[in-house]
């Protein structure tokens, strides 16, 4: 059964609530519950978009929320 947009605005704010608005590299693992090499590969081929600063990513929350809702 597909939920109507508004109730799904409502679960994207709620979603990861309990982060900030950018996640770091692991924070985005942590919240996705998967490892290195495959938050790598999501990153790599874009499928989250994220921008890397140095060596470090910051990938902003709603990327990584549309990502779970989508895939």
């Amino acid at each position: 059964m597909k939920k109507n947009e508004n109730e799904q605005s409502i679960e994207k704010t709620e979603l990861l609530s309990d982060y900030n608005d950018v996640l770091k590299f692991n924070e985005m693992l942590k919240a996705l519950r998967i490892g290195r090499n495959k938050g790598y590969e999501l990153l790599r081929n874009n499928v989250i978009v994220a921008k890397r600063i140095g060596n470090n990513y910051r990938i902003p929350k709603i990327n990584v929320i549309n990502y779970l809702l989508n895939h």
